[in-house]
């Protein structure tokens, strides 16, 4: 048998450098990198897209405010605003059609009341209808589609869904979940191989070539490695598969988020049909809207505000704050519609803990719980994202001998690990794989085609082992 050892690399010590010291860490390494580089590999191009139209969203907020500013803004702000009453029905004389879901009163002194409608013809059902009306003049400023409850419109909507799930509805929501069940795996890998390599080797200046791309990669990776982790796991929180799972996981323990009770009758057990209860009622149902509102400010609730009028005849008014910036307002309360009087009410402050990690969670997430300082450090992330998966690529290229176009690392790194570490190693991902099927099923996927090829590679009589050392019969 010849052998032929690689020239040295930062993955592979030569012959000059000292043995790596013996350990857990030391046999682990080499099966954290062929991970890493493999996830990287396949990975990245789903990545790329999840970073790119994540930077889009980040940066439709702002673009939102330009955009609808005639809808969004008054012309001139008057003394006094005109009861909401008055603003729903400017608004219905405009749009008859449909039936009124919500209502946003003005929350600001330049900002438009939003009557909301659904089963708008040509309007999606999952959306609603909104009516822009000028608080002091009830004026009609225009009407567009809005989904969510941040109140998106167009441009954010079509954004959202395009990072969502590529505007392929369902199935299309399997590439974001994939993506994000990978992005804390590569980060966390990355991380650690960037701990493990030593500081003479992290240096950037007066380097070159692959070893400098290496270390912009991972010196970039290391700094926004956190905010990957923190990305991938809220956006795994209402994804198809891994967020059913811990929905589950929530009800189990008892940390789901509570509502308001929506029954006219009360009851206080927070377990009612809650605020998406009152589509297709009646906004003049009852004692009406202003008293409604002044029934709920009375109970403490500031702008801005969500008031769903009665779902049926034994259902109530519900009104909600839906302030997602810091500090957060999410408090709620019923008001009877025969009596004007509140029937229950829920504060942000009883939630459970993890229901209210999963609200602050989702709106950083998403930009929304610090505004734009948020959504600037959302698009420095994204643009990070896709630094690191254009130097990732680089790397590969620059890895290749000759005309060995991109050469992989090593396998058979998982044999060299002790079995009182590989089994129980196993025993965990097997578990995690479960719980977050994206994550598991493409594992098992990526380990049997390295046997297969491995195989491959035997039966035509050249394997490649750990170290970068290549046999021949």
């Amino acid at each position: 048998m010849t052998t032929t050892s690689p020239t040295p690399t930062e993955e592979a010590p030569g012959a000059g450098s000292p043995p790596p010291r013996p350990g857990g860490w030391s046999t682990l390494r080499p099966l954290v990198l062929r991970l890493h580089f493999y996830a990287g590999l396949f990975v990245a191009p789903f990545l790329l897209v999840a970073a790119v139209t994540g930077l889009l969203y980040a940066a439709s907020f702002q673009a939102e405010k330009t955009v609808y500013a005639h809808e969004l803004t008054v012309p001139d702000v008057g003394e006094r605003k005109l009861p909401v009453s008055e603003q729903v029905a400017a608004a219905r004389q405009a749009h008859p059609e449909g039936t009124v879901s919500a209502v946003r009163p003005s929350p600001e002194a330049d900002a438009t009341t939003r009557v909301l409608l659904s089963g708008v013809e040509g309007v999606d059902p999952d959306h609603t209808l909104a009516v822009f009306v000028d608080p002091y003049t009830a004026k009609v400023r225009g009407a567009l589609e809005q989904y969510g409850s941040t109140g998106a419109l167009p441009l954010r909507t079509w954004i959202d869904e395009f990072h969502r799930d590529l505007h392929l509805g369902e199935p299309g929501r399997l590439y974001s979940e994939f993506a994000a069940s990978w992005l804390w795996v590569i980060a966390g890998g990355g991380l650690v191989l960037w701990f493990s390599r030593r500081r003479a080797r992290r240096k950037l200046r007066g380097t070159s070539g692959r070893r400098r791309t290496l270390g912009l990669h991972g010196t970039v990776g290391a700094w926004v490695a956190a905010g990957f982790v923190f990305l991938s796991a809220t956006g795994l929180t209402w994804s198809t598969y891994a967020g059913a799972n811990i929905a589950d996981l929530r009800v189990s323990l008892g940390q789901t988020t509570p509502s308001v009770s929506a029954s006219a009758t009360g009851g206080g057990e927070h377990a009612g049909h809650g605020a998406a209860s009152g589509a297709g009622g009646d906004a003049g149902h009852g004692v009406g809207l202003d008293k409604v509102l002044a029934a709920a400010r009375s109970e403490g609730l500031g702008d801005p505000v969500e008031i769903v009028p009665p779902a049926d005849a034994s259902s109530a008014y519900v009104v909600q704050q839906v302030q997602r910036s810091w500090p957060e307002k999410q408090d709620s309360v019923a008001v009877d519609p025969a009596t004007g009087q509140v029937t229950d009410v829920l504060r942000f402050a009883d939630y459970p803990v993890l229901a209210k990690l999963s609200r602050w969670g989702i709106d950083l997430h998403t930009g929304s719980l610090f505004g734009l300082p948020n959504q600037i450090a959302l698009m420095l992330l994204a643009a990070s994202l896709i630094l690191l998966i254009v130097w990732g690529y680089r790397m590969w290229w620059q890895r290749g001998r000759g005309s060995a176009f991109g050469r992989p690392v090593p396998r058979g790194a998982w044999q060299q690990v002790p079995p009182a570490l590989l089994v129980p190693l196993l025993a965990a991902v097997a578990v995690l794989g479960y719980f977050v099927p994206l994550l598991g099923i493409p594992l098992v996927a990526f380990v049997a085609t390295d046997v297969v090829l491995g195989e491959i590679a035997h039966r035509r009589g050249r394997r490649t082992y750990p170290g970068g050392v290549t046999a021949k019969k």
